[in-house]
Protein backbone atom coordinates (compact mmCIF):
# COMPACT_ATOMS: atom_id res chain seq x y z
CA UNK A 1 0.00 0.00 0.00
CA UNK A 2 1.53 3.41 -0.96
CA UNK A 3 2.52 5.56 2.04
CA UNK A 4 0.14 8.44 1.21
CA UNK A 5 -2.78 6.01 1.04
CA UNK A 6 -2.11 4.76 4.58
CA UNK A 7 -3.53 7.84 6.30
CA UNK A 8 -6.79 7.53 4.36
CA UNK A 9 -7.16 3.77 4.78
CA UNK A 10 -9.60 2.35 7.32
CA UNK A 11 -8.32 0.46 10.35
CA UNK A 12 -9.65 -2.74 8.82
CA UNK A 13 -7.90 -2.10 5.49
CA UNK A 14 -4.62 -1.49 7.30
CA UNK A 15 -4.99 -4.67 9.35
CA UNK A 16 -5.78 -6.74 6.27
CA UNK A 17 -2.81 -5.18 4.46
CA UNK A 18 -0.55 -6.09 7.37
CA UNK A 19 -2.00 -9.61 7.37
CA UNK A 20 -0.88 -9.78 3.75
CA UNK A 21 2.67 -8.73 4.64
CA UNK A 22 2.57 -4.90 4.46
CA UNK A 23 4.66 -3.70 7.43
CA UNK A 24 4.03 -0.03 6.59
CA UNK A 25 0.32 -0.67 7.17
CA UNK A 26 1.15 -2.07 10.61
CA UNK A 27 3.17 1.03 11.47
CA UNK A 28 0.32 3.29 10.39
CA UNK A 29 -2.15 1.28 12.48
CA UNK A 30 0.12 1.41 15.54
CA UNK A 31 0.46 5.19 15.23
CA UNK A 32 -3.30 5.56 14.88
CA UNK A 33 -4.53 3.19 17.62
CA UNK A 34 -1.84 3.05 20.30
CA UNK A 35 -2.37 6.52 21.82
CA UNK A 36 -6.08 5.87 22.37
CA UNK A 37 -5.77 2.44 23.97
CA UNK A 38 -2.72 3.54 25.96
CA UNK A 39 -4.72 6.44 27.36
CA UNK A 40 -7.54 4.11 28.29
CA UNK A 41 -5.24 1.54 29.94
CA UNK A 42 -3.35 4.23 31.87
CA UNK A 43 -6.61 5.64 33.24
CA UNK A 44 -7.92 2.25 34.28
CA UNK A 45 -4.65 0.93 35.73
CA UNK A 46 -3.31 4.23 37.07
CA UNK A 47 0.21 3.18 36.05
CA UNK A 48 1.67 4.19 32.69
CA UNK A 49 4.33 1.46 32.65
CA UNK A 50 1.72 -1.24 33.25
CA UNK A 51 -0.51 0.38 30.65
CA UNK A 52 2.32 0.25 28.10
CA UNK A 53 2.78 -3.46 28.83
CA UNK A 54 -0.95 -4.05 28.36
CA UNK A 55 -1.05 -2.14 25.08
CA UNK A 56 2.01 -3.99 23.80
CA UNK A 57 0.31 -7.32 24.56
CA UNK A 58 -2.96 -6.15 22.98
CA UNK A 59 -1.17 -5.06 19.80
CA UNK A 60 0.73 -8.37 19.64
CA UNK A 61 -2.58 -10.19 19.81
CA UNK A 62 -3.91 -7.97 17.03
CA UNK A 63 -0.92 -8.82 14.83
CA UNK A 64 -1.38 -12.53 15.50
CA UNK A 65 -4.99 -12.50 14.30
CA UNK A 66 -4.32 -10.16 11.34
CA UNK A 67 -3.90 -12.95 8.74
CA UNK A 68 -7.21 -14.49 9.84
CA UNK A 69 -9.17 -11.23 10.26
CA UNK A 70 -12.73 -11.68 9.05
CA UNK A 71 -13.70 -8.44 7.41
CA UNK A 72 -17.00 -6.87 8.34
CA UNK A 73 -17.54 -8.89 11.54
CA UNK A 74 -16.16 -6.37 14.02
CA UNK A 75 -14.42 -3.01 14.04
CA UNK A 76 -10.69 -3.22 14.70
CA UNK A 77 -11.01 -0.60 17.46
CA UNK A 78 -13.80 -2.53 19.17
CA UNK A 79 -11.73 -5.71 19.09
CA UNK A 80 -8.62 -3.92 20.36
CA UNK A 81 -10.46 -2.12 23.18
CA UNK A 82 -12.07 -5.37 24.25
CA UNK A 83 -8.69 -7.11 24.46
CA UNK A 84 -7.27 -4.10 26.34
CA UNK A 85 -10.20 -4.08 28.77
CA UNK A 86 -9.70 -7.80 29.44
CA UNK A 87 -5.95 -7.41 29.94
CA UNK A 88 -6.49 -4.49 32.35
CA UNK A 89 -9.10 -6.48 34.26
CA UNK A 90 -6.72 -9.44 34.53
CA UNK A 91 -3.92 -7.24 35.85
CA UNK A 92 -6.17 -5.59 38.43
CA UNK A 93 -7.52 -8.91 39.64
CA UNK A 94 -4.11 -10.61 39.80
CA UNK A 95 -2.52 -7.74 41.68
CA UNK A 96 -5.29 -7.55 44.28
CA UNK A 97 -4.42 -3.91 44.74
CA UNK A 98 -6.21 -0.65 44.43
CA UNK A 99 -4.83 1.40 41.59
CA UNK A 100 -2.37 4.18 42.48
CA UNK A 101 -2.44 7.42 40.51
CA UNK A 102 0.50 8.58 38.45
CA UNK A 103 0.46 12.26 39.41
CA UNK A 104 2.54 13.49 36.48
CA UNK A 105 0.29 14.73 33.70
CA UNK A 106 1.88 16.10 30.55
CA UNK A 107 0.43 19.30 29.08
CA UNK A 108 -1.27 18.89 25.73
CA UNK A 109 0.65 21.39 23.61
CA UNK A 110 2.66 23.77 25.81
CA UNK A 111 0.68 26.82 24.66
CA UNK A 112 -1.43 27.04 27.81
CA UNK A 113 -0.37 29.28 30.65
CA UNK A 114 1.39 27.77 33.63
CA UNK A 115 -1.68 28.42 35.77
CA UNK A 116 -4.01 26.75 33.26
CA UNK A 117 -1.63 23.80 33.01
CA UNK A 118 -1.52 23.41 36.79
CA UNK A 119 -5.31 23.62 37.04
CA UNK A 120 -5.68 21.03 34.29
CA UNK A 121 -3.14 18.79 36.02
CA UNK A 122 -5.03 19.06 39.32
CA UNK A 123 -8.33 18.33 37.57
CA UNK A 124 -6.91 15.31 35.77
CA UNK A 125 -5.41 13.98 39.01
CA UNK A 126 -8.70 14.51 40.86
CA UNK A 127 -10.62 12.75 38.09
CA UNK A 128 -8.14 9.85 38.07
CA UNK A 129 -8.42 9.50 41.84
CA UNK A 130 -12.21 9.62 41.63
CA UNK A 131 -12.25 7.07 38.78
CA UNK A 132 -10.21 4.68 40.91
CA UNK A 133 -12.94 4.65 43.56
CA UNK A 134 -15.56 3.42 41.10
CA UNK A 135 -16.31 -0.28 40.76
CA UNK A 136 -14.26 -1.78 37.93
CA UNK A 137 -17.08 -2.15 35.37
CA UNK A 138 -18.38 1.38 36.02
CA UNK A 139 -14.86 2.77 35.62
CA UNK A 140 -14.40 0.91 32.34
CA UNK A 141 -17.73 2.11 30.94
CA UNK A 142 -17.20 5.73 32.02
CA UNK A 143 -13.68 5.88 30.59
CA UNK A 144 -14.73 4.30 27.29
CA UNK A 145 -17.78 6.57 26.93
CA UNK A 146 -16.80 9.92 28.36
CA UNK A 147 -13.03 9.98 27.98
CA UNK A 148 -12.41 7.79 24.93
CA UNK A 149 -15.64 8.96 23.25
CA UNK A 150 -16.92 5.58 22.12
CA UNK A 151 -20.62 5.00 21.46
CA UNK A 152 -22.76 2.87 23.74
CA UNK A 153 -23.07 0.07 21.13
CA UNK A 154 -19.27 0.02 20.72
CA UNK A 155 -18.83 -0.18 24.48
CA UNK A 156 -21.43 -2.94 24.70
CA UNK A 157 -19.41 -4.94 22.18
CA UNK A 158 -16.15 -4.31 24.01
CA UNK A 159 -17.52 -5.17 27.46
CA UNK A 160 -19.75 -7.98 26.17
CA UNK A 161 -22.90 -6.52 27.74
CA UNK A 162 -26.11 -4.97 26.45
CA UNK A 163 -26.48 -1.31 25.52
CA UNK A 164 -28.87 -0.75 28.44
CA UNK A 165 -26.24 -2.13 30.81
CA UNK A 166 -23.71 0.33 29.36
CA UNK A 167 -26.15 3.19 29.88
CA UNK A 168 -26.76 2.09 33.46
CA UNK A 169 -23.05 1.70 34.24
CA UNK A 170 -22.13 5.08 32.77
CA UNK A 171 -25.04 6.85 34.48
CA UNK A 172 -24.18 5.35 37.88
CA UNK A 173 -20.50 6.08 37.32
CA UNK A 174 -21.18 9.71 36.38
CA UNK A 175 -23.41 10.21 39.43
CA UNK A 176 -20.73 8.75 41.67
CA UNK A 177 -18.04 10.98 40.13
CA UNK A 178 -20.20 14.08 40.60
CA UNK A 179 -20.78 13.11 44.22
CA UNK A 180 -17.07 12.45 44.81
CA UNK A 181 -15.86 15.62 43.11
CA UNK A 182 -18.60 18.07 44.15
CA UNK A 183 -16.80 19.15 47.34
CA UNK A 184 -13.70 20.03 45.30
CA UNK A 185 -15.31 22.35 42.71
CA UNK A 186 -13.79 25.55 44.08
CA UNK A 187 -10.40 23.94 44.74
CA UNK A 188 -10.30 22.69 41.13
CA UNK A 189 -11.17 26.11 39.72
CA UNK A 190 -14.78 25.51 38.68
CA UNK A 191 -17.22 28.38 39.10
CA UNK A 192 -20.63 27.84 40.62
CA UNK A 193 -22.37 29.90 37.89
Amino acid sequence: MPFDALSDASDEALLVAYGNGDNAAASALVMRLTPRVLGYAARVLGDRAEAEDVVQEAMLRLWRIAPDWRQGEAKVTTWLYRVTVNLCTDRLRKSGRSVEIDAVVEPDDGRASIEATLIQTDRAAALQTALETLPERQRQAVVLRHIEGLSNPEIAGIMDIGTEAVESLTARGKRALVRILSDRREELGYDYD
